[in-house]
């Protein structure tokens, strides 16, 4: 149940966050054609828009399995030892992105405390700067529920099943 809310929360938050910042940028050039004059601010929302949507979309590419993965070398070792490359590597993608998210709320934290704001739309920088924790996290937690998934049923997410049972 868990899971399903946060996969729709995922996909809805992906698509929210591109689908704002395309009809936004489409209205401002539109307007800055049209009237002459743009809306000065929507350049700098679309950049935040898509920080958060790439954060995310990560996120989603990793519980997909169309997060990019070179294989090349693990697909030509036996079956014992591809098993075990398979999940260092899923630890190392949930290690790496469990420090950046660490690390980001330290970053958060800190620019909290200096009060910068945006400088077109007046918000705080911390608002956007929680791309980076929280996008990360659920990464982290993509990759450990791609690990346990894949100790369960040697499969990987998104790979066919003659694919998936050649990586056992």
């Amino acid at each position: 149940m868990f899971n399903r809310l946060l996969d729709r929360l995922e996909e809805t938050l992906i698509v929210s966050f591109m689908g704002v910042a395309t009809l936004l940028t489409f209205v401002a050039v539109v307007l800055r054609y049209t009237t002459g004059a743009g809306i000065s601010w929507a350049q700098e929302l679309t950049i935040y828009l898509f920080i958060w949507m790439a954060k995310f979309g990560a996120a989603y590419g990793v519980r997909t399995g169309i997060h990019i993965g070179v294989d090349v070398l693990v697909r030509k070792l036996g079956p014992r030892h591809r098993r075990a490359m398979v999940l260092v590597g899923l630890a190392l993608g949930a290690f790496f992105t469990a420090v950046v998210a660490l690390l980001g709320v330290k970053f958060v934290y800190f620019i909290h405390h200096t009060g910068q704001r945006a400088p077109d739309l007046d918000w705080p920088m911390w608002v956007v700067y929680l791309a980076v924790p929280l996008g990360s996290a659920l990464m982290c937690y993509r990759f450990l529920q791609a690990m346990v998934g894949y100790v369960k049923t040697g499969r990987l997410p998104g790979h066919a099943h003659g694919e998936a049972e050649e990586q056992q």
